[in-house]
Protein backbone atom coordinates (compact mmCIF):
# COMPACT_ATOMS: atom_id res chain seq x y z
CA UNK A 1 0.00 0.00 0.00
CA UNK A 2 1.41 3.37 -1.03
CA UNK A 3 0.69 6.14 1.46
CA UNK A 4 1.55 9.67 0.42
CA UNK A 5 2.16 12.55 2.81
CA UNK A 6 -1.10 14.05 1.50
CA UNK A 7 -3.00 10.86 2.46
CA UNK A 8 -1.58 11.05 5.99
CA UNK A 9 -2.32 14.77 6.29
CA UNK A 10 -5.90 14.31 5.10
CA UNK A 11 -6.51 11.52 7.61
CA UNK A 12 -5.06 13.49 10.54
CA UNK A 13 -6.73 16.80 9.61
CA UNK A 14 -10.13 15.12 9.16
CA UNK A 15 -9.71 13.50 12.58
CA UNK A 16 -8.81 16.81 14.21
CA UNK A 17 -11.78 18.53 12.54
CA UNK A 18 -14.10 15.83 13.87
CA UNK A 19 -12.76 16.48 17.38
CA UNK A 20 -13.01 20.24 16.80
CA UNK A 21 -9.30 20.46 17.69
CA UNK A 22 -7.83 21.73 14.44
CA UNK A 23 -6.01 24.91 15.46
CA UNK A 24 -5.73 27.88 13.14
CA UNK A 25 -2.40 27.76 11.36
CA UNK A 26 -2.03 23.99 11.83
CA UNK A 27 0.89 22.60 9.84
CA UNK A 28 3.11 19.54 9.84
CA UNK A 29 5.26 20.88 12.70
CA UNK A 30 2.41 21.79 15.10
CA UNK A 31 2.78 19.70 18.28
CA UNK A 32 -0.03 17.14 18.68
CA UNK A 33 -0.04 17.35 22.46
CA UNK A 34 0.08 19.94 25.26
CA UNK A 35 0.56 23.45 23.88
CA UNK A 36 -0.17 22.40 20.31
CA UNK A 37 -3.33 20.54 19.34
CA UNK A 38 -3.82 19.25 22.89
CA UNK A 39 -4.66 15.60 22.19
CA UNK A 40 -5.23 13.58 25.35
CA UNK A 41 -4.47 9.87 25.78
CA UNK A 42 -7.90 8.68 24.59
CA UNK A 43 -7.76 10.89 21.51
CA UNK A 44 -4.25 9.62 20.79
CA UNK A 45 -5.53 6.04 20.97
CA UNK A 46 -8.36 6.97 18.60
CA UNK A 47 -5.88 8.51 16.17
CA UNK A 48 -3.75 5.38 16.34
CA UNK A 49 -6.76 3.16 15.54
CA UNK A 50 -7.85 5.44 12.71
CA UNK A 51 -4.40 5.43 11.10
CA UNK A 52 -4.35 1.63 11.34
CA UNK A 53 -7.82 1.36 9.77
CA UNK A 54 -7.28 3.96 7.05
CA UNK A 55 -3.61 3.46 6.18
CA UNK A 56 -2.88 -0.13 7.19
CA UNK A 57 -0.43 0.55 10.04
CA UNK A 58 0.30 3.19 12.63
CA UNK A 59 3.45 4.73 14.10
CA UNK A 60 2.18 4.34 17.66
CA UNK A 61 2.43 0.53 17.41
CA UNK A 62 6.23 0.81 17.17
CA UNK A 63 6.35 2.15 20.72
CA UNK A 64 7.10 5.67 19.51
CA UNK A 65 4.90 8.66 20.23
CA UNK A 66 5.07 10.94 17.20
CA UNK A 67 4.99 14.55 18.28
CA UNK A 68 3.71 16.10 15.03
CA UNK A 69 2.12 15.38 11.68
CA UNK A 70 5.62 15.55 10.16
CA UNK A 71 6.76 12.64 12.37
CA UNK A 72 3.69 10.61 11.38
CA UNK A 73 4.39 11.34 7.71
CA UNK A 74 8.04 10.33 8.20
CA UNK A 75 6.89 6.98 9.63
CA UNK A 76 4.81 6.25 6.51
CA UNK A 77 7.63 7.38 4.23
CA UNK A 78 9.76 4.62 5.75
CA UNK A 79 7.11 1.87 5.64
Amino acid sequence: MSTTPADVERTVVDFLKRLEKLPEGFDATTPLYADGVGLDSLETAELSALLEDELGSDPFSTGDLPQSLAEIQAYYAGV
